[in-house]
């Protein structure tokens, strides 16, 4: 088995009006696939269509329920987003909602200026204003040294689109979107519904593999067995190769849109063994804090990997981003995740051979994605994980609080003396009271006299203090730990 080029998945986003249904109609009855002449009898959401020898797959409406189910599991379904914006009225509150789907997306992107057939603008202002307009959203075009192509088209004559094609063509050959077609299907649902005459009907989006007719099937809680499979256009199919869309019969109910099509099992073992490894770098951080260095191919991507991480509420209580920046993975990246004891993220980019090389001497952890939703599905567990108990407890040293003093307004310090082990500020602590925990949390401070000290062993008394701000009691226990 070996991976080939596949046909590029395309979505356009954009404001309401900005000419999005218009382009999707003129792509579409001018540039159907080849042998599909005849218009499209399904309304299956997705087709295909021809541009210079070569196929693109679109997704289309993408406003509709599907889109939104994928869009908030990153938009996983495309590969390149082509966001329009219409001349006359440039970037408009939907535009930026738009731009910020694509870039949490992690898809890279066209923008196609329409209707620069208005009469009355002045077309070369006009898209130098959008220009701008785009640069205020982080989006820098290929004009003003960024990485994203923009063309000028009208949906409605058609002027530019071939252009348009053309350069989404280009952005795939950059990308080299890539699948095996020997390998069992996977996808994700685009639409569902239960005919009446049919029994459940799903739009797939096979994105790597090749499904066939008679194969069993599977996409969250349904499954069921392929008992037919239609293109676009009506036409049935044996098999549906990597990036083609097709209507699927056989679902013994209807599967959730959105939700993913054989996850093959050989793929949940290989995640299972990459989940593994994390957590056990995590296990063996005394810290309880995982330190990363982040490295991505723009940063545009770089800032979506981040945002992701602070959405899942890591940076503050459990991950903290040592570095973060572009390019591929360097010497330099591992030696520092090495120093920090963390582990280095990488998105869309490759590891150099020495940076390799030491990562596999000093055994540092090096986790490479290219899809977004996989990044935020394994660094979700990565949380879920921390935040459960553990099986296996460890208590570093236990103090008991012998006095009290007043500092500040509202702060107390707890005079204690060190009963057992050793208390530092590094580990969590839970005070005890008559055998049942009433306070976890983090010590703020730790005085031996009027010296602050960053540890304390058995025997000794010292002050603490406690974040957040507890209501202690003498005779109170303090125990210093972490969990397995």
């Amino acid at each position: 088995m070996s991976e080939q080029l596949r046909p590029p998945v395309v979505t356009i986003l954009g404001h309401v009006d900005h000419g999005k249904t218009t382009l999707l109609d003129y792509i579409r009855k001018t540039r159907v696939a080849a042998g599909e002449h005849g218009g499209i009898t399904q309304a299956i959401g997705a087709y295909q269509v021809e541009a210079e020898g070569k196929l693109i797959t679109f997704i289309d409406t993408p406003g509709h329920a599907a889109f939104e189910k994928m869009r908030s599991r990153g938009a996983e379904a495309a590969d390149i987003s082509v966001l329009v914006v219409a001349a006359d009225d440039g970037i408009m509150p939907q535009t930026i909602e738009a731009i910020k789907h694509i870039q949490k997306a992690l898809t890279p992107m066209i923008v196609a200026v329409n209707k620069v057939d208005l009469s009355g603008l002045d077309i070369k202002a006009t898209v130098e204003k959008i220009k701008r307009q785009l640069s205020d959203q982080k989006v820098l075009v290929e004009e003003y040294g960024g990485d994203v192509p923009i063309v000028q088209i009208s949906a409605k004559t058609g002027a530019g689109v071939p252009e348009l094609l053309e350069t989404i063509n280009l952005v795939a050959e950059m990308n080299e979107f890539k699948s095996d077609p020997e390998k069992p299907a996977t996808g994700v649902i685009l639409e569902a519904n239960l005919d009446k005459s049919k029994g459940s009907v799903a739009t797939v989006l096979v994105r790597n593999g090749s499904l066939k007719k008679g194969d069993v099937i599977k996409a969250g809680n349904s499954s069921g067995k392929v008992r037919g499979m239609f293109n676009f256009a009506g036409k049935p199919l044996d098999v549906a190769l990597p990036s083609t869309p097709v209507e699927v019969l056989g679902f013994e109910t209807v599967p959730a849109v959105g939700s993913r099509v054989n996850e093959a099992e050989e793929e949940k073992e290989e995640a299972k063994r990459k989940f593994s490894s994390l957590v056990d770098k995590l296990k063996n951080n005394q810290e309880e804090l995982l330190t990363v260095v982040i490295k991505a191919d723009k940063q545009g991507s770089v800032e979506a990997v981040r945002d992701i991480l602070e959405k899942l509420n890591l940076e503050k209580e459990h991950l903290r981003i040592i570095s973060a920046g572009t390019g591929d993975i360097t010497d330099s990246d591992v030696e520092m995740a090495q120093g920090a004891k963390g582990i280095v993220i990488g998105f869309n980019v490759k590891v150099v051979p020495t940076a390799q090389r030491i990562a596999d001497q000093e055994r540092i952890l090096i986790r490479l994605y290219n899809i977004i939703y996989e990044l935020a599905d394994e660094m979700e567990d990565v949380v879920e994980t921390m935040l459960k108990p553990g099986v296996v407890e460890e208590v570093f040293g236990r103090a008991q609080i012998i006095a009290e003093f007043p500092y500040g307004k509202d702060e107390k310090i707890a005079g204690c003396k060190v009963v057992e082990g050793v208390i530092s500020k590094g580990p969590k602590i839970r005070i005890v009271r008559k055998d049942e925990v009433v306070y976890e949390g983090k010590l703020k401070s730790i005085k031996k006299v009027k010296d602050e000290v960053p540890k304390v062993e058995k025997g000794t008394e010292c002050g603490m203090m406690f974040d957040p701000i507890f209501d202690f009691q003498i005779g109170d226990i303090i125990e210093s730990f972490r969990v397995y």
